[in-house]
């Protein structure tokens, strides 16, 4: 099946099965490997991008599902990493192993687009399906706060 999409801003005409996911045709189709595989069943949050600007699990979301959508991944949030979020991630240290971070960020930049000044719970409430092995939750709502008063 031949797609039209837009990735990070470029304009793509993939071929490419209906069925296939999202994170497939950008790791092993499109080399963008910052979108992380973790559970493959759309639960622990390590695969979200943004399609039309909405916060997307990647590994459930299909092919067949993007054509003439915009799709924007880790790589497409910041050219050179300097999204307010990216800035309060380092700024607060909160990777420890960093597997799970761009689903985190995509997640965290998703809610802030959304609601400038989100409330602790509308943090948690957003957050709390996003896995982090690490256990870094404290640092991840510490920088969400942090990047809240930025944007």
């Amino acid at each position: 099946m031949a797609i039209s999409i837009s990735v990070n801003g470029k304009a793509q005409q993939v071929d490419a099965p209906a069925d296939m996911p999202l994170l497939w045709l950008l790791r092993d189709t499109l080399g963008m490997t910052g979108t992380k595989f973790g559970c493959g069943i759309g639960m622990c949050g390590a695969c979200i991008v943004h399609v039309e600007g909405k916060s997307a699990r990647a590994c459930v979301t299909t092919v067949g599902e993007l054509s003439g959508k915009k799709v924007t991944t880790i790589e497409g949030l910041s050219p050179d990493g300097n999204h307010p979020v990216q800035k309060a991630w380092r700024a607060e240290n909160v990777p420890q192993c960093g597997y799970c971070q761009p689903g985190q960020i995509m997640q965290a930049v998703a809610l802030l687009m959304e609601k400038k000044n989100p409330t602790d719970a509308e943090i948690f409430e957003t957050m709390s399906p996003n896995i982090c092995r690490c256990g870094c939750y404290q640092r991840i709502f510490t920088a969400i706060k942090a990047a809240a008063k930025e944007a």
